[in-house]
């Protein structure tokens, strides 16, 4: 890792911690609670505010919006439309996450209205990625079939094309603009184990693009590090998915930037 990016990123997790930024999260009911939960252990306010009666107003008055596909239904795409308008109308960052997008006709086409709206950020499993690019990933549902390895190039075609940052995120997690790219090591194979688990980063990757709207490449690559530095240290002490859980909960809560700065595993390519 270099060291103007370990600083940077570093300081972008202190920043984060002292600001509280307020979060707008339209997620699926499975992750609510738990995003939730991570978002206040890592410093962040959470809003789980997805009617469209209101989605839109609240937008713009979040520091950063996140929509997560996983549970949909029509309301809630008209939900997660309206945020994503008002969030591009107030100049505020918000972030993606295709969820088994490639499953079914209705999660492609609501995919592609939202692709339209210009997200700041997406992040997905390498078969997500893979497929949003249009090429043949293996997935199965919200699993992932491929190697992330296998999805950067697929990646950074489509950061290019959405001029957006894409983040696949799996054993090493990869992060592109399209041009700078890295690799964050760390986790524990214990957190796929997790329901929720990838869609409560996408919600703490809102919380960095929050307070940092004009670096969201050094922003994501905080968000991403942050849960790896805490899986790792987590899985020490974990018997199973269920300790792991709480001990991930507990570490983000307790991170200091010291820790942060020591474990991270930040590679440039």
């Amino acid at each position: 890792m270099t060291n103007d990016l370990s600083q940077t990123t570093t300081d972008l997790f202190e920043r984060m911690r002292a600001t509280n930024p307020l979060v707008q999260c339209i997620t699926n009911y499975v992750a609510m609670n738990y995003a939730a939960n991570v978002l206040l252990a890592a410093g962040a306010s959470p809003a789980m505010v997805h009617t469209p009666e209101e989605s839109g107003e609240f937008a713009a008055i979040a520091g950063a919006l996140t929509v997560n596909i996983g549970t949909l239904s029509p309301n809630w795409v008209a939900g997660m439309t309206a945020a994503a308008t008002s969030a591009n109308q107030a100049r505020k960052p918000w972030v993606l996450d295709p969820v088994a997008h490639f499953a079914t006709q209705y999660r492609r086409d609501a995919t592609a209205n939202l692709l339209k709206l210009n997200p700041n950020v997406i992040r997905g499993n390498a078969s997500e990625i893979i497929a949003l690019g249009g090429g043949q990933s293996a997935g199965q549902g919200v699993d992932s079939g491929d190697p992330v390895e296998q999805a950067e190039e697929a990646a950074r075609a489509l950061a290019t094309t959405q001029n957006a940052i894409v983040a696949v995120t799996g054993e090493v997690d990869f992060v592109t603009d399209g041009t700078r790219s890295v690799r964050i090591a760390g986790g524990s194979d214990l957190m796929p184990k997790i329901t929720a688990m990838g869609c409560a980063l996408t919600a703490l990757t809102g919380a960095y693009v929050a307070i940092a709207p004009d670096q969201p490449f050094e922003a994501t690559i905080a968000a991403l590090t942050n849960f790896a530095v805490v899986g790792e240290i987590a899985a020490k002490s974990a018997n199973g998915p269920a300790s792991f859980m709480t001990a991930f909960v507990d570490g983000l809560h307790n991170l200091d930037a010291q820790t942060f700065n020591a474990n991270a595993r930040i590679t440039a390519q």
